[in-house]
């Protein structure tokens, strides 16, 4: 069963919620949030993700699900996140 909520959380990290799509803004891709989310993509190291929400809070982002995403002590993040995707144009 452990196994499952595992997997779970992978997919959650890589799709987000299919029922729940997504609008982001452009504005939302300063620099600094740019930077961020390339030094954990090409690092593998997700630790930042907290400030990547506050990045993109400072940006204008207030859009919950994104920045709980971020910011959920619990998640699993790995390469191919869908916020860390969507910052660098790669979905």
């Amino acid at each position: 069963m452990e196994e499952h909520r595992g997997f779970a959380e992978l997919l959650r990290d890589i799709f987000g919620n299919p029922f729940r799509p997504i609008a982001f803004a452009p504005e939302w891709r300063t620099d600094t949030v740019r930077a961020l989310a390339r030094e954990m993509y090409e690092s593998r190291d997700f630790g930042a993700m907290p400030i990547l929400a506050d990045a993109l809070q400072d940006a204008g982002c207030d859009n919950d699900d994104i920045l709980n995403h971020c910011r959920d002590p619990k998640g699993a993040h790995v390469r191919g996140c869908w916020v860390v995707d969507w910052v660098l144009e790669k979905g």
